[in-house]
């Protein structure tokens, strides 16, 4: 699962605001290489637009 650090519009016109899930429950699965595209500056933006949500740590 992903965060979303940075608004955007996806290709399917649903928009995502820093802070939502991404994808959305009832969206499209999303490829690995989108996953990659939206997680790095390696996009037409330069910009990063999700970020993995990491599993809590263990004590």
């Amino acid at each position: 699962m992903y965060k979303v650090v940075r608004d955007f519009k996806d290709k399917d016109g649903r928009f995502y605001r820093e802070g939502d899930v991404f994808p959305a429950p009832n969206a499209s699965k999303q490829t690995a290489a989108r996953l990659k595209v939206l997680s790095s500056t390696n996009n037409s933006y330069g910009q990063v637009f999700i970020k993995k949500n990491e599993a809590p740590k263990e004590k």
